[in-house]
């Protein structure tokens, strides 16, 4: 690592604030705004959940729209017809609300409404024409921390999705509501949590653009979500876990934002996609083979890790790394969650098609800290299976 030359880009304005959502008007309208496109999803919008926000738009004399269309693993159309509906309000802002896929969705409609740019131009890094509609994410899961990344992901086709990276897909607002996660079942809470999990330790062991902002927030993120995902998921009315969990995986974003993932999301991305499984829990799934893997590489950095997760367990660098993997290898299980294939439906028949899916995300497969050939990505999912 190169610590005089590096680059750290994130989202300029965060506010953490309990019940904020409700007053997200005010600061809309501070800033100008008029005319609110909020992208959403049907189970979201259902729950209620957004009518505080809706209500204080319209106190503030604000104009909006709700697109509630966003679906898990966004496709293309999705994508699509959430810009139309920001050009039939003429919208001049954006509002992300729910988890990863409606600020996904949110990112490219405000991208392509004001550009005009093919979604299929955009895919790949700084392919977007330029910037798009003022951005504010208020995430209501504590996962991908998508509220701070200049990435957005889309499936293109039977078991593959592509990523839109640009600093163009930067929000200019972030809102930390924990309010908004109390309601989140136990099972939806693990998941996302380890994804944010997976977010900081590939960031802190990935083999390009790591760098000492990047760790510092990799740090604190697991620090934070080690300490408070247990007590989120036991007791879900926990307000200090619930905003530990929210603010943890916000770090753990603003890290990858900068330090990009790797193999674990490499290999979770095609089981998302053919199988439909959420993306917090594909990244669970893979996640301690994918540790065990590049444990010969990473030894020193699971080590340091080791030491804010499971503190005391080991008394030189290899038990530390050591304890590190064998906590994350029970972690799922512990929480409830499947931890192999069969368990979400995938049979032995399918490794193939996957491992093949797995070395198309080339983007993601230069970043791990040791080389995955073909013949590596088969034999982590047969671990899995």
């Amino acid at each position: 690592m190169n610590m005089n030359v590096f680059e750290f880009n994130t989202t300029p304005s965060l506010v953490v604030q309990r019940g904020g959502a409700s007053t997200l008007g005010e600061r809309l309208l501070a800033k100008g705004f008029k005319r609110v496109a909020i992208i959403t999803d049907h189970g979201l919008l259902a729950s209620g959940m957004l009518q505080p926000t809706l209500d204080n738009l319209k106190k503030c004399g604000i104009a909006s729209s709700v697109f509630s269309d966003v679906q898990a693993d966004p496709p293309e159309a999705v994508i699509h017809a959430a810009r139309e509906a920001v050009l039939s309000l003429e919208a001049d802002c954006v509002v992300g609300f729910g988890g990863g896929s409606s600020m996904d969705v949110a990112k490219l409609a405000a991208l392509t409404a004001r550009t005009g740019q093919a979604l299929s131009a955009a895919y790949g890094v700084n392919q977007a024409a330029g910037p798009g509609l003022p951005l504010v994410m208020v995430p209501t899961t504590a996962g991908t921390g998508s509220e701070v990344t200049p990435i957005s992901i889309v499936t293109t086709g039977e078991g593959e999705k592509k990523g839109v990276v640009s600093p163009f897909l930067l929000p200019s607002l972030a809102l930390l509501d924990a309010e908004l996660t109390k309601g989140l079942p136990a099972p939806v809470t693990a998941a996302t949590g380890i994804d944010a999990m997976v977010h900081a330790i590939e960031a802190y062991t990935s083999k390009r653009l790591k760098n000492p902002i990047s760790d510092c927030l990799a740090r604190d993120a697991l620090r934070l979500m080690a300490g408070s995902l247990h007590r989120a998921c036991r007791q879900g009315d926990d307000m200090s876990a619930r905003e530990d969990m929210l603010l943890g995986a916000c770090l753990a974003g603003m890290a990858f934002a900068n330090a990009p993932v790797a193999a674990v999301h490499a290999l979770a991305y095609p089981i998302g996609a053919r199988f439909h499984v959420p993306h917090g829990l594909s990244n669970a799934l893979v996640l301690p083979t994918v540790m065990r893997f590049n444990l010969p590489v990473a030894q020193q950095q699971y080590a340091e890790l080791a030491e804010i997760v499971v503190p005391g367990k080991g008394d030189s660098v290899a038990t530390k790394a050591q304890a590190l993997v064998d906590y994350v290898g029970t972690l799922s299980a512990d929480l409830g969650l499947p931890h192999t294939l069969r368990g979400v439906g995938i049979s032995a028949a399918d490794i193939a098609v996957l491992s093949e899916d797995a070395m198309k995300q080339t983007r993601l497969l230069i970043n791990n800290p040791r080389e995955v050939t073909l013949q590596d990505a088969t034999r982590l999912y047969e671990e899995v299976l």
